[in-house]
């Protein structure tokens, strides 16, 4: 008998070169895109992570069918404004939302800690099941299972989501031209910065909370309406705004300008970004996106996003173009310009 893997026909050549998996390679930044692009996709896909988005259209039997997966590990588990549940079934949600696809169900796998208090298991079940119908999405089954105490931060959480694409929406990288829009609907960092405040680990006060929501009533009225203007959509999570803008300027090969003046923020998360030394553009967000937009609906889009619950501070914050090539420039509002890089590092770990 032949050993497993002897004689086996030889796959694709990775070029991934890191001897070991460290915690930057989760934060949604440039070690993330290396891990994808030089190692799983190859290996699972056939291809790099160029054009790869939050989910997969699945055409079947002539549905414009799409699909996600997601993994949650959230520590502290709770934290002002949501919970790890609540993050799972959002997140889920949001990730077929911006692919343009309305969700319609849910399965969810819990990797439970040996120890865990029944009552706070019970607690996120039940924030999901709410959760869920809030969404007007179903949960329809899952998978249990349980790890030594000490293994898993007490719970992880899996899922998979399953939409149906809108008719008339074309999202992608492909479909991104100079002269588009860059829309963004709300402010930035206000979940990252809340984990930080609830781990007790910044000696700040701030009226702040996660802005962990479904996206989906600011969508849909937005892809209904323009959908062949929406060009491409994408829910700012890990790595934040600069890492979503990055990864779309390296599979356009074009440049996107961005104006630091119009950048919604908090001053609670400014004043902890500038006391640690963060840019809010790399801090993870749950409840925003971001949609390039054809400059010929760039009003209407706003206005309808605007009028939508959740979409009241959305507002343009740049433009593509074609320099710098493959990449992001920020512009403050004294003139001048900084390049605009990937998340470095994990400063942030385990926050979504």
């Amino acid at each position: 008998m032949t050993p497993p893997g002897e004689g086996a026909t030889p796959g694709p050549v990775v070029r991934f070169r890191d001897p070991q998996i460290e915690m930057a390679h989760g934060a949604g930044g440039i070690a993330s895109r290396r891990l994808i692009d030089s190692l799983i996709a190859p290996l699972l896909l056939g291809s790099g992570a160029r054009g790869l988005g939050d989910a997969a259209a699945l055409p079947v039997d002539g549905a414009a069918l799409v699909m996600t997966a997601d993994g949650f590990v959230v520590t502290p588990l709770t934290f002002n404004g949501g919970s790890i549940g609540e993050l799972a079934i959002n997140g889920t949600v949001n990730d077929l939302v911006v692919s343009g696809a309305i969700p319609i169900a849910i399965t969810v796998t819990l990797v439970l800690e040996a120890g865990l208090p029944t009552a706070t298991l019970e607690a996120e079940l039940r924030a999901m099941a709410l959760t869920a119908a809030r969404a007007g999405v179903q949960i329809v089954g899952g998978d249990t299972k349980v790890v030594e105490h000490g293994k898993a931060d007490q719970m992880y959480i899996s899922t998979a989501g399953i939409g149906r694409r809108l008719p008339n929406v074309c999202l992608g990288s492909t479909e991104v031209r100079p002269g588009d829009r860059v829309l963004l609907s709300g402010p930035i960092g206000d979940h990252g910065i809340t984990i930080l405040l609830a781990r007790g680990e910044l000696d700040l006060e701030a009226d702040l909370c996660s802005d962990t929501r479904s996206v989906l009533p600011m969508v849909q009225p937005l892809l209904e309406a323009l959908g062949p203007a929406i060009h491409w959509m994408r829910d700012p999570t890990r790595g934040g705004v600069a890492s979503a803008l990055n990864e779309l300027a390296l599979d356009t090969g074009l440049g996107i300008t961005i104006s630091e003046e119009s950048l919604p923020l908090r001053l609670a998360v400014r004043g902890a970004c500038e006391l640690l030394g963060l840019d809010p553009l790399h801090i993870a967000n749950e409840g925003q996106f971001l949609a390039v937009v054809a400059p010929e609906a760039a009003d209407r889009a706003l206005d309808i996003v605007r009028a939508a619950p959740g979409g009241e501070e959305a507002r343009f914050i740049g433009e593509v173009g074609t320099e710098p090539a493959a990449a992001v420039l920020a512009q403050s509002r004294y003139g001048g310009t900084r390049i605009i890089d990937m998340l470095v590092g994990d400063p942030l770990p385990r926050i979504c």
